[in-house]
């Protein structure tokens, strides 16, 4: 029991700390509970963050406030129509071309699959080759039929894309514009003393910047490269394969591995096993090396100080509770967690030690 009253005497009983458990449990129920229906305001948010970062260059250089806002939205407005014109359409034609080559892809590697009975007859039978072959083909043909059949407004539904077109952007420069205005009507409402959550929030969002805006700049510097070696080699699908890399760097580790699958596929059936099919993974392995070595340290400087075994429990975590966007954040989430850990011992401990018991 002594143990237990004086761990509760150094955390719990520390206001500071009891003002951020329930800071965090707020905005984690608010997540859990109103994040659909806020998923546009928490877009715009998003967006706001990411494209806050230019407006204070721009500021520090001398520009006003709002007409950097208004520069820097209408960039971002810009490449946002250019990928809905012009990237759009051609990713979702490359799919619907690459699915209705999926069956071949798959005769041929069945093809390729009955010529391992000969060359392992003690691993492979005839009849389980050919019963791997015919449910793969199945489920492919299943999955195909229905990707086919499905369209932009039968996913995500009409009126929400409208209102995502439209709300998203307008929410997104008023939170640009309003930005101090807002912060400050927020911080009117929280407890004024809390020195811990305003640490917290400080270290917080000196990583979750470096790494969301480092991670953007990744996918399209990653995504753009691998789009003009893939079309300088003749790679089918160049541009789907250079998305599916860019996208998955959000997934450390694991995106990597995960796309190799699908590029030697699709080089394996355009070329077989021939110089071209080699010169495809060695080049996408150099890429890989390039990102890891020379890109990420570059972006992220080595912010984001977190174990690999950390990272990976924090994205299968936050994943499973919010999909693409708990992926996405996942590092930054691990990164607040992180940061909650190390700052509220610490200064339980300083508190305790400013304060020592008198000797007997």
């Amino acid at each position: 029991m002594n143990i237990l009253y004086e761990w509760y005497q150094r955390t719990i009983s520390d206001p500071q700390a009891v003002i951020l458990v329930l800071l965090l449990a707020a905005g984690f129920l608010v997540m859990a509970t109103l994040g659909q229906m806020l998923a546009p305001v928490l877009a715009g948010v998003v967006i706001a963050y990411l494209l806050d970062g230019v407006v204070e260059k721009c500021h520090r250089l001398g520009a006003p406030r709002v007409s950097a806002v208004v520069v820097v939205f209408v960039l971002f407005m810009s490449f946002v129509v250019f990928a809905l014109v012009w990237l759009v359409p051609r990713l979702s034609s490359q799919v619907t071309q690459l699915i209705r080559q999926l069956p071949d892809i798959v005769q041929t590697a069945q093809a390729l699959m009955l010529t391992l009975p000969e060359k392992y007859p003690n691993l492979f039978t005839v009849t389980q080759v050919n019963e791997l072959g015919a449910a793969i083909r199945a489920d492919i043909t299943e999955a195909s039929q229905r990707i086919l059949s499905l369209s932009l407004p039968a996913v995500f539904g009409l009126i929400s894309i409208m209102v995502y077109i439209i709300l998203v952007p307008v929410l997104a420069f008023f939170f640009l514009k309003d930005k101090d205005r807002l912060l400050g009507w927020v911080s009117q409402r929280v407890p004024r003393q809390r020195r811990l959550v305003d640490e917290v929030a400080r270290d917080v969002n000196t990583q979750v910047s470096n790494y969301v805006r480092g991670k953007v700049w990744e996918i399209f510097i990653v995504g753009a490269v691998t789009f003009a070696v893939f079309t300088f080699l003749g790679l089918q699908y160049a541009l789907l394969l250079a998305t599916m890399v860019g996208l998955s760097v959000i997934i450390p580790y694991i995106g990597a591995a995960v796309v190799t699958l699908p590029i030697a596929v699709i080089a394996w059936f355009q070329w077989g096993w021939s110089a071209e099919f080699g010169w495809t993974l060695v080049v996408y392995g150099v890429l890989q090396a390039l990102d890891g070595h020379l890109l990420v340290p570059l972006l992220f400087s080595e912010v984001v100080n977190l174990h690999p075994v950390a990272i990976i429990v924090a994205i299968l975590v936050f994943g499973g509770l919010w999909g693409f966007w708990g992926v996405f954040f996942a590092i930054p989430l691990a990164t607040l967690v992180q940061a909650v850990m190390q700052a509220w011992p610490r200064k339980a401990i300083e508190e305790a030690d400013t304060h020592p018991e008198p000797v007997r």
